[in-house]
């Protein structure tokens, strides 16, 4: 079922459509026992390759290297491949028949278009957040009030978007949706990539942070309405600060 994956292979939407039929179809063909493991290295390839196209290490527009990335990483050529095929689904890279496989450009368009599905569904996932909020959820949401309420000295933007980023997953799990945690997961993983490209054109995140201090109280609040509202101005605030600093660069 499954094709090797070449350079020369041109990625096209029947091949990702036999590509997600094989994924669903190939594990009983793993010898017991070897299923688990193989399937582990391919997540670690993958999840892998991914924080380095994320965090900017293989920029936009760079060439994947399979000999260089295999040693790098540590992993066989399948498990490269496997996580170069779920990246193209993804569009974070890009095959180009008898060119070669490239990490995919950022463009202004691609900002608006992702923020215009996560505003939405970020808005959604909180809303379900708030009306599903349980004594679990309860008692993260408030560990995660009293940490912004103790983030008084400085922090650099890296660490302040990581913190962002847990108050962020934090509403998708208590949503109890995963497949909209997934989708969400996956949508993020773009915004993460374009905020890591206009990082040090950004003005200081702090205020993100807080503003995130009156999300969770309309969490704990069980108020779903302004739990949708504030993570929706909260994903659109992103955009206009993304795309103006996309303007000074």
């Amino acid at each position: 079922m499954r094709r090797a994956l070449d350079e020369d292979w041109p990625f096209c939407i029947l091949d990702k459509l036999v590509y997600l039929a094989g994924m669903a179809a190939e594990p009983s063909a793993l010898p017991a026992g070897e299923a688990p493991a193989a399937k582990l290295v391919a997540e670690r390839a993958y999840t892998d390759l991914r924080d380095r196209i994320v965090t900017l290490r293989l920029a936009p527009g760079t060439a994947l290297r399979e000999d260089e990335l295999m040693r790098e990483m540590a992993i066989g050529r399948t498990p490269l491949r496997e996580a170069v095929k779920r990246l193209a689904l993804e569009n974070l890279v890009a095959v180009q028949p008898r060119r070669g496989t490239f990490v995919t450009d950022v463009e202004a368009a691609d900002i608006v278009n992702i923020t215009e599905v996560r505003a939405e569904l970020e808005g959604y996932a909180a809303e379900l957040a708030a009306l599903r909020m349980d004594g679990d959820a309860r008692s993260a949401a408030e560990a995660l009030v009293d940490e912004i309420e103790e983030v008084t000295q400085p922090h650099d933007q890296e660490w302040l978007m990581r913190f962002d980023e847990r108050i962020h997953r934090f509403a998708w799990e208590a949503s109890g949706n995963p497949y909209l945690v997934e989708t969400l997961e996956r949508y993020f993983t773009h915004s993460l990539r374009i905020w890591y490209l206009v990082l040090d054109r950004v003005p200081g995140l702090g205020h993100a942070v807080h503003d995130q201090l009156h999300l969770l109280e309309a969490l704990l609040e069980r108020d779903g309405a302004r739990a949708r509202t504030i993570m929706r101005d909260h994903v659109l605030a992103f955009q206009r600060e993304i795309l103006a600093a996309f303007s000074r660069g």
